[in-house]
């Protein structure tokens, strides 16, 4: 196993718990940054060479860009990664990693089973400091923090909290900015979203609706979402404002939230609705008290979903899919990376959480920003 000792405390040291699709997206998303590392990973692959090519080769974001840069220490049982080690578990009981001695503090559990404090505290037992779950909660106990949002209630006492739904995280940011500027009477929330791993190629079954149990590739399926409900875990002022619903449609990436709302006080134009994510987009007037790259940006550009794929925003709102019936009533397109935004997001409420809890910079992290190409808008406002 790598040494612990030679980490240092000027970055989060990360662990992550199941290297399903967020996980290994995760990780992806973690090499180039400076703020953080991942320095042991929990995994179920059959074995290390099989780890090592779901790393290096993924049929949705393609080839690992420094897949040169990555091997493996069989010896050591790790990956090496520019010289760095990062250690290697493959346990199905949490009580028996040993997020210590590979100097893991913050755990990103994506396993998608450890779902409440409860739960997720076997990794504090197993010798980690903090835990973020990578899905929507399940019990009251445990925070929800949405960057861009509410990152300002973390408190280091917190041990675990939720980094809620990939629909949360592109949603609640719009609805701050429409609710801070013109306020929300109610919206009315659809998004349309791509399948996932849970969902089978053929009919078959789903414990959660008979619809999820219907073939991924030959069905629009109608379901539930949480997102609509979860935005007041965040914005609490919206709290009863929102009803939606979910529709899985046969792509394998990137989502897109329909957002139709009503306004308390109108908005004469489309572009006077747009000017404040504009603004916040741009870290301007009121929303440049805590700026963050890569939360919402606005495009001008008529583009489909796989353009997006890679995209590292968790709200992209689409200009010309936005439409105004009246001052008060608007419909509002944004995308989303469901998979790689929400995975970055991960990383920043974890880098957040180790400055805060370090006094470093007051709690102020500018996460890496990856080059993104100069059509779309790429600043993003936080809180």
């Amino acid at each position: 196993m790598p040494d612990a000792s030679m980490n240092t405390n000027t970055k989060a040291r990360v662990g992550i718990n199941g290297f399903g699709r967020i996980g290994r997206a995760v990780f992806r998303a973690s090499l180039n940054r400076d703020d953080l590392e991942v320095v042991a990973i929990n995994h179920t692959a059959p074995n290390l060479k099989t780890l090592l090519y779901s790393i290096h080769y993924d049929s949705t974001h393609g080839r690992l860009p420094d897949a040169a840069d990555l091997n493996l220490d069989e010896a050591d049982n790790c990956l090496v990664f520019r010289g760095r080690k990062i250690a290697l578990f493959s346990e199905r009981d949490p009580l028996k990693l040993d997020w210590a001695a590979a100097g893991a503090e913050y755990i990103v559990e994506a396993t998608g089973k450890m779902l409440t404090t409860e739960t997720a505290s076997q990794h504090l037992q197993a010798g980690a400091k903090k835990v973020v779950i990578s899905a929507p909660a399940k019990d009251a106990e445990t925070k929800t923090i949405v960057v861009g949002v509410n990152r300002k209630e973390y408190r280091p006492e917190m041990k675990v909290v939720s980094n809620a739904s990939c629909t949360t995280n592109c949603l609640a940011p719009l609805a701050k900015v429409l609710h801070d500027e013109f306020g929300i009477v109610s919206g009315m929330m659809t998004t349309v979203h791509a399948s996932t791993s849970s969902q089978p190629i053929l009919d078959g079954y789903s414990k959660k609706s008979v619809r999820l149990g219907r073939g991924v590739g030959q069905n629009i399926i109608p379901t539930s979402t949480g997102a609509s409900k979860a935005v007041a875990l965040v914005l609490p002022e919206l709290a009863g404002k929102f009803a939606g619903l979910s529709v899985r449609v046969p792509t394998n990436n990137v989502s897109m939230v329909d957002l139709t709302v009503r306004l308390e006080r109108p908005a004469e134009s489309k572009e006077a609705l747009l000017h404040p994510l504009r603004e916040a987009a741009a870290g301007r007037r009121k929303w440049s008290i805590a700026p963050l790259t890569n939360v919402i940006s606005v495009s001008d550009e008529e583009l489909v979903s796989h353009d997006f794929l890679g995209r590292e925003e968790s709200c992209v709102v689409d200009v010309a899919a936005t439409l105004m019936l009246d001052p008060h009533t608007f419909k509002v397109i944004a995308w989303y990376d469901n998979e790689y935004a929400y995975s970055v997001r991960c990383l920043d409420l974890a880098s957040y959480m180790h400055a805060v809890d370090n006094g470093l910079a007051s709690g102020v992290v500018t996460p890496f920003a990856r080059a993104t190409p100069q059509s779309l808008s790429s600043l993003a406002v936080s809180a």
